[in-house]
């Protein structure tokens, strides 16, 4: 991609945190660069706190989901669905494709498809749908069709049956010390939920990934099957 060509993210996750902790570095690097960003949770992640009610934990992870994107420079779009309880219909797909439409992003980053969490699973086959139904001209909406060219798919911890990372995106220091100051806003995420250390782990991976291709630090990705076909006259 060139460097003039300016760009919009458009990160869509089951709930606020997740697309934060596995594509933020990604995504601030990208906003510190002048592209746009957008982050889509199809739910807050309310029922993930011993203590508080799904109710009290909605509203704090709205809170932290708004001050999170903010230091990574992107703005938050929430759908209206319930965590644990995502559905994998035509509704939801056309409520996504609907804002696919709207912002036109160019890319698109989501869940893998094997999740030991079902809504992380539901969340991908939404996506490849309404990536699709986004696309088609021939589906009449109330915005035109808009064709997202890239869609990618982060590394989370539990989705990782047969994720293996073919993209690998370089983290420069500025961009990590954002993604960490955004992480640290999510209460969950600085393990007072159940005791994960996310933050640890995920920057631990910024440097896995990152080492087997020469970079000090950086973040994996997926494709689609074939996204990577090239036309060759002669090899690279």
């Amino acid at each position: 991609m060139s460097e003039q060509q300016k760009h919009h993210i458009l990160a869509i996750s089951a709930h606020a945190g997740d697309q934060e902790l596995t594509a933020g570095a990604t995504i601030a690097k990208y906003t510190q660069a002048g592209h746009k960003a957008t982050f889509l949770h199809l739910s807050p992640g309310e029922k993930g706190h011993p203590r508080l009610s799904p109710d009290e934990y909605a509203k704090q992870k709205i809170e932290e989901s708004y001050k999170a994107a903010d230091i990574l420079g992107a703005d938050v779009r929430y759908l209206q669905y319930k965590d644990a309880e995502i559905p994998v219909n035509d509704q939801i797909k056309y409520e996504v494709a609907d804002i696919i439409r709207e912002l036109k992003p160019d890319i698109i980053i989501t869940h893998w498809k094997n999740s030991i969490h079902k809504d992380h699973a539901n969340t991908h086959k939404i996506v490849e749908d309404a990536h699709f139904y986004a696309a088609l001209k021939t589906i009449e909406r109330d915005l035109p069709s808009h064709y997202a060219k890239k869609i990618y798919y982060s590394e989370n911890w539990e989705d990782m049956h047969e994720f293996v990372p073919e993209v690998f995106v370089d983290i420069p220091e500025e961009a990590f010390e954002a993604w960490i100051k955004a992480l640290g806003v999510y209460a969950f995420a600085r393990g007072e939920t159940y005791g994960f250390p996310y933050i640890d782990y995920y920057k631990a991976l910024t440097v896995v990934r990152g080492a087997p291709v020469y970079f000090k630090r950086a973040q994996g990705f997926m494709v689609p099957r074939g996204a990577l076909n090239k036309r060759l006259q002669w090899f690279d």
